[in-house]
């Protein structure tokens, strides 16, 4: 009968407790954001869509060393490139199969140069297969639209490196 007794006691303290969480929890600021119209906080370190960026003076940054291509674990990045007047490389053809990539950003920590980064953005979804397999204009355009972005997150990034 007294053990009986107790566990109702010990009921009722935990009923008590939880009606005040849920009180608190009343009050207090909303967790939840209204998604298609607020965004939330995206790390400096998300890996996001690719982009091909270029120097303050416009030339691309890729030397086309390959580095990229040959860390890639799942085979996805295709580079062709051809030598300059003045000796050094020039990428002619920078493709990424988006449905092939795992996200892994092998091919960002390899890059000696930073010219391919991963971008904050995750909006891409397509209605054709055929829009995933990212050409190096496509790539050059991702970059020359989220420059200030990527050369912000790769300032955060350096101590981590």
């Amino acid at each position: 009968m007294k053990l009986n007794r107790f566990f109702k006691i010990i009921f009722l303290s935990e009923f008590i407790k939880a009606i005040f969480i849920a009180i608190k929890e009343i009050f207090s600021k909303k967790k939840t954001i209204n998604y298609p119209f607020e965004k939330g906080k995206i790390s400096p370190r998300f890996r996001g869509e690719h982009a091909l960026r270029r120097y303050p003076n416009g030339e691309e940054r890729c030397i086309a060393c390959k580095l990229c291509e040959a860390v890639c674990p799942a085979q996805a990045i295709t580079i062709e490139n051809e030598e300059r007047s003045d000796g050094s490389r020039k990428t002619t053809r920078y493709d990424i199969d988006m449905l092939k990539c795992i996200y892994c950003g092998l091919c960002e920590e390899s890059c000696p140069v930073d010219a391919i980064v991963q971008g904050p953005n995750f909006e891409f979804s397509t209605e054709t297969r055929e829009e995933l397999y990212y050409n190096k204009e496509k790539l050059l355009e991702n970059g020359d639209r989220w420059e200030s972005v990527l050369a912000e997150n790769i300032k955060l990034d350096k101590p981590y490196r």
